[in-house]
């Protein structure tokens, strides 16, 4: 009989319990998992298909740029070969001189009535974790590395008002981990994602802080904030740009691409140069986004969801996503019109006219992704 009672009593006492918000909260957390690890390699095919009417963008020399699986790192990312079909007069290979960025440069013919193109690419993915506890012996960067992943860009200025805050939120902070969780933390804090933007977003991180928190954006915002911090704070850092290709095995419908559709999967990532533990994840946008996005919606920081992923993205994340690049302001090969601030996106003129690539039903392009299994 005692036991029983005391088996009602702990009923009794965990009913209470969950009636008190944070301990509900906590009971929640223990049945919500964050936690990617190295573990098997995957393979996936991403297909791009294009095929302009002429109707819509009208008579004149037709080219694109679509952007290829590029960036290999040897712990998580393997980009394979890529293959096409197209009726274009000419197709090739070719890489930003300045960052490495791999694109399909396609022309057509002015007289070419219905351009089109199929473009594969085939990548290897796996989750990536760092174990901040085991530093090892990971390889610095050279000094045109350091160099290179140190200076501003055009829309990632390291001077100012991105100088000042940075000093501010890294006050106090001893060696480069511990600023750059300092930076994380803040911008997870400091901004909120905003599904008004359009497409991923700009990344203009000057005029985002000239706005005040909280600081809306989209993940070339969000991240390009944290990345611009760290270069200012004197941690190489930089923006990895890429395509959610799979769903999250963690259950979470805002972090992954859940259905074989990716043609508005896009996204970004971010990464730090730490020593000892050379290129270390991070993804303050995607915290964002789950806060935002999964059910029932507008969850608080402290929503066991949340809080398991905002955990889990300093330092890792899942390998669902392929990475084309960390390029910024790509001049398109053969185009005279401006660069673009991030190669994400396939790109195209007619007659020298810039499309918009974030409109893919006018532009017209779509883009499917499939797990290889055999």
């Amino acid at each position: 009989m005692s036991s029983r009672r005391d088996v009602l009593r702990a009923g009794v006492a965990l009913s209470v319990a969950l009636a008190t918000p944070s301990l509900a909260r906590r009971a929640a957390a223990a049945d919500t998992v964050f936690a990617p690890s190295p573990g098997d390699w995957r393979s996936f095919a991403l297909t791009t298909r294009i095929a302009f009417d002429r109707a819509r963008v009208g008579p004149g020399r037709v080219e694109a740029w679509v952007p290829l699986p590029g960036l290999e790192a040897a712990g998580w990312s393997r980009p394979g070969d890529t293959r096409w079909t197209a009726n274009a007069a000419a197709a090739a290979i070719e890489h930003d001189p300045a960052s490495g960025a791999a694109l399909l440069h396609l022309a057509w013919a002015a007289d070419e009535t219905a351009p089109r193109a199929e473009v594969t690419s085939l990548a290897a993915l796996r989750d990536r974790a760092v174990d901040f506890a085991a530093p090892g012996a990971a390889p610095a960067l050279s000094g045109a590395e350091r160099g290179r992943y140190l200076q501003p860009a055009a829309l990632i200025p390291t001077d100012g008002i991105v100088r000042e805050t940075a000093g501010r939120i890294t006050a106090g902070a001893d060696g480069d981990l511990a600023k750059a969780r300092a930076l994380y933390e803040w911008v997870v804090a400091n901004t909120y994602r905003d599904a008004a933007v359009r497409g991923c977003g700009s990344g203009d991180v000057a005029a985002m802080l000239q706005a005040g928190a909280p600081i809306g954006g989209k993940c070339a915002d969000i991240n390009a904030l944290f990345v611009g911090l760290a270069r200012a704070s004197g941690i190489p850092a930089r923006d990895v740009y890429g395509i959610r290709v799979a769903p999250s095995r963690f259950g979470y419908s805002s972090l992954g691409a859940n259905s074989a559709t990716v043609t508005r999967a896009q996204h970004c990532r971010a990464e730090v140069h730490l020593a000892g533990f050379g290129w270390v994840a991070a993804d303050p946008a995607d915290v964002r986004k789950v806060a935002l996005e999964e059910p029932p919606g507008r969850l608080a920081l402290d929503d066991p969801k949340v809080a398991a992923a905002h955990r889990g993205l300093f330092g890792a994340w899942e390998g669902n996503w392929i990475a084309y690049n960390d390029a910024h302001e790509v001049a398109l090969p053969g185009s005279a019109g401006p660069a673009v601030g991030f190669l994400m996106y396939p790109q195209a003129e007619v007659a020298g006219v810039r499309l918009d690539c974030l409109d893919a039903e006018a532009f017209a392009y779509n883009m499917d992704a499939a797990e290889i299994t055999a």
